[in-house]
């Protein structure tokens, strides 16, 4: 009877100790759906692909936000924890206002006026074409941690360029070792000189006597001959030079002055591929290409603040951006308060390309009618990084253009008859510049 009372005991408890286990694994597996179910909610709240968000940010947020810099728009870095931090937002109330912004303001929603007014009365363009999704993709790019500033490439060129000299001997140490060479092999040849005399002296070996002959001037001057040949070569040499000095009086190729606001074409023509007519528009329609407006540039500076390009051992970033502030100052452009001041500046730009005044050259006869790129006169403007004077110029090298250049015919109804005409009266198929009266001197000049 008591063993199997002790029996039943044991039973019972170890029933108990089951039923208890499984009662405990139960609701450890419940608390740990409800930890993963939140932390999926989490995920999916706060989820978001960076890298899809940085180029739907470019595509539709860039042209009015940067994440770290007022703009048309606000700055958008961490906007999401700032408007619940700050202002008690959700993630909802940002798909509406991304949405449909006008709509949000005209609800009365106080936070969304408030912005409205802050921005001068200009509704935030809709984007209903974004998908929640697509947002929290950008969300996420926004709320990544501002990365440091890379070291500037000018303090890497610099730098490698210090190790290089350290390393290597430059062209001074050189030339001050040859030097230091030279006095000492020309001390060693005189101390051999003086040294051989005097062994000479005392060994009583007697050295030849110098012969004195006639001085080489005397000899020259005695000749009619040679002084007559001389005489004319330096008098033609001479006129050679003075024609060439002369010749050379207002022409100033390769003239590069330095501009009051460095601008590079380069990194304007070349690296951004923008067209030399957009800032020089008058071009298609003046004689002059005229000075671009600094309107013109704040079209696109206004954005563009800093500078983000490839800098060189003579420019850095800071260069750059430098240059970037005296154009704001010059436009009267507040880049805080993104608005002008009226207090603006003009700019002293030095002129590069001066024909003389008696001399008439046409912009747009040769951009619009004749179709010359800007590089047959200006050469490769692109590459430039400060603009220099790449041609001549002159009479002559614009006369071997007309001469060498065929005028264009195609779909141009203005040259059909005469382009008959003078066909047959030269005999060919293609005209040029100079058989049009490319080479009448009214042409050029008045």
């Amino acid at each position: 009877m008591k063993k199997s009372y002790q029996s039943l005991e044991v039973n019972l408890t170890n029933n108990m100790r089951k039923v208890i286990h499984r009662k405990l694994s139960v609701n450890i597996l419940r608390v740990s759906l409800v930890l993963l179910l939140a932390f999926t909610s989490a995920l999916s709240a706060q989820g978001g692909d960076p890298a899809k968000g940085k180029s739907l940010f470019n595509a539709n947020c860039a042209a009015c936000h940067q994440l770290d810099k007022k703009m048309t728009g606000p700055a958008l870095r961490n906007v999401e924890a700032r408007l619940a931090d700050d202002e008690g937002l959700d993630k909802e109330w940002i798909y509406n206002w991304i949405h449909n912004s006008a709509g949000v303001v005209k609800s009365g929603d106080a936070y969304g006026n408030k912005v409205y007014n802050e921005y001068g009365g200009a509704a935030m363009t809709a984007f209903p074409q974004l998908s929640n999704e697509d947002i929290d993709n950008i969300l996420a790019y926004t709320a990544e941690v501002k990365a440091e500033a890379p070291a500037s490439a000018v303090a890497a060129t610099a730098a490698s360029g210090g190790a290089a000299t350290t390393g290597g001997v430059s062209n001074e140490i050189i030339l001050a070792a040859l030097a230091i060479l030279f006095m000492l092999l020309a001390a060693g040849l005189f101390l051999v000189n003086k040294t051989l005399r005097r062994f000479a002296t005392a060994q009583n070996i007697e050295l030849p006597e110098e012969t004195t002959r006639k001085p080489l001037w005397k000899s020259f001057v005695q000749n009619q001959f040679l002084m007559l040949v001389v005489s004319i070569f330096f008098l033609l040499t001479s006129a050679y030079f003075v024609y060439g000095y002369l010749m050379q009086i207002g022409v100033d190729q390769g003239y590069q002055p330095v501009q009051p606001i460095h601008f590079s074409h380069k990194i304007h023509a070349g690296d951004n591929g923008i067209d030399c007519k957009y800032c020089h528009s008058s071009a298609r329609t003046s004689k002059t290409s005229g000075i671009p407006s600094l309107n013109v540039c704040m079209n696109c500076h206004k954005s563009v603040y800093e500078y983000n390009g490839e800098t060189t051992l003579e420019h850095s970033k800071e260069f750059y951006d430098g240059e970037i502030k005296k154009l704001y100052k010059a436009a009267g452009w507040d880049d805080a308060e993104q608005k002008y001041t009226g207090n603006s500046q003009p700019v002293k730009w030095v002129r590069i390309h001066n024909l003389p005044d008696f001399v008439y050259f046409n912009h747009s006869q040769h951009v619009t009618v004749a179709g010359v790129e800007c590089q047959t006169c200006h050469g490769p403007i692109e590459e430039m990084e400060v603009v220099y004077q790449h041609a001549p110029l002159t009479m002559g090298w614009c006369i071997e253009c007309h001469r060498t250049t065929d005028v264009n015919m195609k779909d141009n109804a203005y040259y059909t008859k005469i382009h008959e005409q003078l066909s047959k009266k030269y005999g060919v198929d293609k005209l040029t510049a100079a058989q049009m009266g490319g080479l009448e001197c009214g042409k050029c000049h008045y």
